[in-house]
């Protein structure tokens, strides 16, 4: 027997070796690459939340003082009417008062 013999072989298993790691690698890689894109985010969370903040003013601002105090009062208003129209069959004096109420500014 000769030394190519045993030499052949094992050419061909690292051949395949060799593929097997580029092929592992070529999985790896993009793996790699999210990892690294999720690390920047978590790093960077202050950063980014700022920036979609800021996108979401450009979108929908923020309602004045008054408008939102406005807004309260009507969505408190609009409960107490609810409640005497819930009301207002059972406990008809009830239903007036709070009818009254939500009729004062």
């Amino acid at each position: 027997m000769s030394l190519f013999a045993f030499a052949l072989p094992a050419e061909i298993a690292l051949f395949d070796v060799s593929a097997l790691l580029a092929a592992a690698a070529a999985a790896v890689r993009p793996l790699l690459g999210v990892g690294a894109l999720a690390t920047l985010m978590v790093y960077f969370k202050p950063l980014w939340m700022g920036v979609l903040r800021a996108a979401l003013m450009l979108v929908k601002p923020r309602k004045s003082l008054d408008q939102r105090i406005a807004r309260s009062k009507f969505n408190g208003q609009q409960l107490v009417r609810r409640m005497a129209n819930d009301h207002a069959l059972s406990q008809p004096s009830l239903a007036a008062e709070l009818r009254l109420l939500a009729g004062r500014d």
